[in-house]
């Protein structure tokens, strides 16, 4: 029988704002924003059950960004007018932040209350938000120091939220990848080794109730060629439990990225494109699943897109329709793979 504790189908965790989210979040009314949050929230719940989802997210909803759950509730960021590579608006560290609150628990709390299914929380890593807003010359002694300070506040965070019922964490880190490549990219602010302990910090749980899973999400595409060694460094030293991986363009890459696992890890292939609104054809996406077969075993595998679907709530990548078919898909996949075992 599956391991249902892998969660099958799985999503990165933001999905395209409904209209009148987007419009309350446009009006400035926070308390406005927030009554429309909490009724989005409730139908993507609705949403996710209808889709027969193994887990379940409240949307990214509540928020700007993927990072907005650490930015918005941390001291010692300043926003300002700038935005990065990705089009992101760039955040910049003025001291090493300490937490206000809960960041995400309390919403969690929330999807334990509307549904059975398993919740999920997905949060920036702290390398990756250290990496991004590290400047020298403003209070922070390194980008070193910075991401292990965020380390500390994020593994409380986990902790918390498994405390309240979250069964799966997933940690984003957009920038991993490009450092597995045979020519990796200009590491920034945090070397490979900097980030790689940072975000083992991070993932430290000394206690793990039976079925709780934290996953790094450590980019969105895979690079043209992996550095075996590099990827092995990666997977040995951050001790996650699942790898959420690019899988959707059926390349040598994505399946070395695979290969490179240990084997005491889960994999969730990302199997449908989440940038494209054109489907993916069925036969083709299980001959590269069967691939994966010869080299990791399917129960400790899951699938989902390649990656969110709106990271920045005012940037869908595809409309509302086109998210519902990606998300049909993945979870006819999931039936090819294992029947109704969830």
């Amino acid at each position: 029988m599956a391991d249902t504790f892998n969660y099958r189908i799985d999503h990165h965790g933001s999905l395209v704002r409904p209209p009148e989210l987007t419009a309350a979040r446009a009006a400035g009314d926070p308390e406005a924003l927030r009554e429309a949050a909490l009724g989005a929230v409730r139908d993507a719940v609705v949403f996710q059950r209808k889709l027969r989802s193994t887990v379940v997210t409240d949307g990214d909803f509540p928020r700007e960004d993927f990072r907005s759950a650490v930015l918005d509730s941390v001291s010692g960021f300043r926003r300002t007018d700038e935005t990065d590579s990705r089009g992101l608006v760039r955040w910049v560290a003025e001291s090493l932040p300490e937490a206000d609150g809960p960041l995400l628990a309390d919403w969690a709390a929330r999807l334990t209350e509307l549904t059975v299914i398993a919740p999920k929380a997905s949060l920036p890593s702290p390398a990756y938000l250290a990496a991004t807003t590290f400047r020298p010359g403003l209070g922070v002694p390194s980008a070193r120091a910075l991401g292990e300070a965020l380390a500390e506040i994020v593994r409380a965070e986990i902790a918390l939220l498994v405390s309240r019922g979250v069964r799966l964490v997933q940690l984003n880190n957009p920038l991993l990848l490009d450092q597995l490549a045979t020519d990796p990219a200009d590491p920034g602010a945090l070397s490979f080794e900097d980030a790689l302990a940072v975000d083992a910090l991070a993932v430290r749980l000394d206690e793990r109730p039976e079925g709780v899973r934290i996953g790094v999400a450590p980019g969105w595409a895979a690079p043209a060629e992996v550095d075996r060694a590099r990827a092995e460094k990666l997977y040995g030293e951050v001790g996650a439990d699942r790898w959420i991986l690019p899988f959707d363009q059926g390349t040598e890459a994505e399946l070395d990225l695979v290969r490179a696992l240990p084997e005491d890890r889960d994999v969730c292939l990302g199997v449908v494109d989440a940038t494209v609104p054109e489907l993916e054809d069925i036969d083709t996406v299980m001959r590269r699943v069967d691939a994966v077969a010869e080299v990791k075993d399917l129960e400790d595998a899951a699938v989902s897109p390649s990656r969110g679907f709106a990271d920045v709530a005012s940037r869908p990548l595809l409309t509302a329709e086109d998210q519902r078919r990606k998300l049909v898909l993945v979870e006819t996949v999931a039936r090819y793979c294992w029947g109704n075992e969830f």
